[in-house]
């Protein structure tokens, strides 16, 4: 697994996300496809946050107070509500050694670089997620496909099932053709 390679890190909550105020150790987050800069300052997104912290690489602070990986994740249930589903996939991703970034607003969803390939190329996959048991709408599901198809991307859709296991499904636009000849050739009365 990755995680043992990750950076030993300290930082300051500002709302959801982690401050970052040593260049050393922005200069090694930013090698490993972490956080990005925002007003000329390094921030790391709430879900890098919560997977730093659950690898035991993060010591966060909020006021000189130490937050723990629950206080946080509490705290980030304030800002999004979909943050557990953003964690388990992010961390899914990251512990099989894929770099992964922040998406393009379809919800769930990250910027996923082929392993080896970050900082090299851009992101191959969009992937978006979704919670089992949710309720999607086949139209909504087909647009994000669409937008993510049309961005030159490979869209593929994680379930996270009731156990926290992730299922991902690569999705693929499939055109029918279409067969009304031979339907109206058959009919017989």
């Amino acid at each position: 697994m990755e995680q043992t390679s990750e950076p030993q890190v300290e930082g300051d909550l500002v709302k959801d996300q982690t401050l970052i105020t040593n260049d050393a150790m922005q200069h090694e987050l930013e090698l490993k496809g972490y956080g990005e800069i925002t007003k000329n300052k390094f921030f790391l997104k709430s879900f890098e946050s919560l997977y730093l912290l659950y690898c035991d690489k993060l010591k966060l602070k909020k006021s000189n107070k130490m937050i723990d990986f629950d206080s946080l994740m509490q705290i980030c249930k304030k800002y999004d509500e979909t943050i557990l589903t953003k964690f388990l996939i992010y961390r899914d991703l990251r512990s099989r050694g894929y770099t992964v970034k922040d998406g393009f607003g379809f919800g769930s969803d990250f910027r996923v670089y082929e392993r080896g390939h970050f900082g090299e190329k851009g992101a191959k996959y969009v992937i978006f997620g979704l919670n089992e048991g949710t309720q999607e709408k086949i139209g909504n599901l087909q647009k994000k496909i669409q937008e993510i198809t049309q961005m030159g991307k490979e869209p593929i859709v994680a379930v996270i099932e009731r156990r926290g296991e992730i299922i991902y499904y690569k999705i693929s636009k499939i055109n029918f053709l279409q067969n009304k000849e031979s339907v109206e050739n058959k009919i017989e009365f």
